[in-house]
C-alpha cells in the first residue's frame, strides 16, 4: 500500500514553529541562515554569520569517530514513488531518519564527517555548496562512500544566496554551475533535490528551478541547529527533540561543536534504533 510522505498526524510547518521555544525556533525556520556572507536581509537568525576558521587539527577528527561502532543495520526499505512538491519528511512507519548536512564551510567539519560516515556505515545526504573549498578538499575520501550510495549529495545552489531575490535565471544559473560541479567532481547526477538556502522558496523559485531539472524542494522536520556556532552539548539536544522515526533533520558542516556531537549523535541512534537512509533508499526517482 503506498504511504503518504509526511509522518502521521504531523502538525503544520507554522504549528509546528509556532508551538517551540524561541531557540528551537532559529534552528527549525531558518537552518543555514549562518553562512558567511551570503545571509540576505531579514534573515531569522541571531547565530554568529563569520566563518569558521577550518584547522588542521587531525585530533577533533578523531573524536569524532573514536567512539564509534557500527550503525544501526539499514532496513530494505521498498522504495515509494516521489511524491510531488516540496518534501519535509519521510514516508509514514519508515524507521529512522534521513540525516542531511548543508553548507561545507568548515573543511575541518566535512572530513570529520565523512571519516564518520566511513566508520560507522551511517548513510547521509549532503546538500552542496560548490563555492566552499571543502568538497574539494575531501572528494576523494567522500567519492568512494557517494558512489557506494552510502552517501548521498542534493544541490544547495553554488554560493547559497536567497533564491526568491534571483531572477528566474539567476536561479537557473546557481543551480546549474553547482550542479555541474557535483557530476564533475564526483561523477553523479543530484537531480531531482534541491534544498533552497533558508528554506527560501515560492512558486516561482520552484518554477525555475525545475527548468533546470531540480523539480523537488527538500526542507526538514527538524534542525541540529549548528548552522552558527553553538556547542556539543546544544547540538546533541537539539537532536534528543528531532531524531524521530520519518523525520529529515538538516544539520550543517559549518562549524566544530558538530565534531564533538557526533558520536553523541551516533550513540542516540543505536539507543533509539533508529536506521539513517537517504533520500534514495526512500524514494524511486
Amino acid at each position: 500500500m503506498a504511504m503518504n510522505h509526511r509522518a502521521p498526524s504531523r502538525p503544520s510547518r507554522r504549528a509546528l514553529l509556532a508551538g517551540v521555544g524561541g531557540t528551537v525556533l532559529t534552528g527549525a525556520l531558518a537552518a543555514c541562515s549562518a553562512v558567511p556572507s551570503s545571509r540576505p536581509t531579514g534573515s531569522r537568525t541571531s547565530a554568529a554569520s563569520a566563518s569558521p576558521s577550518p584547522s588542521a587539527s587531525s585530533s577533533a577528527t578523531a573524536t569524532a569517530t573514536a567512539t564509534a561502532t557500527a550503525t544501526v543495520p539499514p532496513v530494505a526499505l521498498q522504495r515509494q514513488p516521489l511524491p510531488a512538491g516540496t518534501i519535509t519528511g519521510l514516508p509514514e512507519g519508515t524507521p529512522g531518519i534521513a540525516w542531511t548536512v548543508d553548507d561545507g564551510a568548515s573543511s575541518e567539519v566535512v572530513e570529520a564527517y565523512a571519516r564518520f560516515a566511513a566508520d560507522t556505515g551511517t548513510r547521509l545526504t549532503f546538500f552542496v555548496n560548490g563555492v566552499r573549498p571543502a568538497w574539494t578538499e575531501h572528494a576523494d575520501l567522500l567519492r568512494p562512500l557517494v558512489t557506494s550510495g552510502q552517501v548521498q549529495l542534493g544541490n544547495h545552489t553554488w554560493d547559497h544566496p536567497a533564491l526568491t531575490k534571483l531572477s528566474d535565471q539567476g536561479i537557473i544559473d546557481q543551480l546549474t554551475r553547482n550542479h555541474d560541479f557535483i557530476r564533475d567532481t564526483y561523477g553523479v547526477d543530484a537531480k531531482p533535490y534541491f534544498r533552497p538556502p533558508f528554506g527560501y522558496h515560492d512558486a516561482r523559485v520552484d518554477a525555475a528551478a525545475a527548468r533546470a531539472g531540480y523539480t523537488t524542494p527538500l526542507l526538514w522536520y527538524g534542525s541540529l541547529a549548528d548552522s552558527g556556532d553553538i556547542t556539543s552539548d546544544q547540538i546533541v539536544g537539539f537532536a534528543e527533540q528531532w531524531f524521530q522515526p520519518a523525520h529529515i533533520v538538516i544539520g550543517h558542516a559549518n562549524f566544530r561543536g558538530t565534531i564533538g556531537a557526533l558520536p553523541r549523535l551516533h550513540a542516540l541512534l543505536q539507543e533509539r534504533k533508529l536506521s539513517t537512509f537517504t533520500l534514495d533508499d526512500v524514494f524511486a526517482r
